[in-house]
């Protein structure tokens, strides 16, 4: 019960019951009643549940928007470049360690290299 309690944190004792009910259908709603065994199952019918959630969103998403290399190929096809954040990056710090660039350069990149540091370290987990 523990692990199902962890699992939907979110939910009061009554919605575990009420999933539990939903997954393995009519279930006696007494605590003391649950197998382990019961438990095992409505965890991993919950578990396929949230996959096929997870697949069935991630297929809507893929419907609204287009991969990133077939925009890369459209803009390259326009003359435009489209360039990942690490690889802005590292053509900043490419930059900053080149003997060639100038101070003022060099100071430009950090600057610009500090505002990309920043976006990676805002990014959700």
């Amino acid at each position: 019960m523990e692990q199902i309690v962890r699992h939907h944190n979110m939910c009061s004792e009554d919605g575990i019951y009420q999933i539990i009910k939903e997954r393995l259908g009519k279930v006696d709603l007494d605590a003391n009643s649950f197998t382990s065994e019961e438990l095992k199952k409505a965890l991993a019918k919950m578990k396929q549940s949230e996959k096929a959630e997870r697949k069935a969103q991630e297929k809507e998403v893929r419907k609204k928007f287009r991969p990133i290399e077939q925009l890369k190929e459209e803009f390259e096809k326009l003359n435009m470049k489209i360039e990942t954040d690490y690889e802005i990056m590292v053509k900043l710090i490419s930059k900053f360690n080149s003997s060639a660039s100038t101070l003022d350069e060099k100071v430009a990149a950090l600057y610009d290299l500090e505002y990309y540091v920043h976006q990676v370290t805002r990014m959700p987990q």
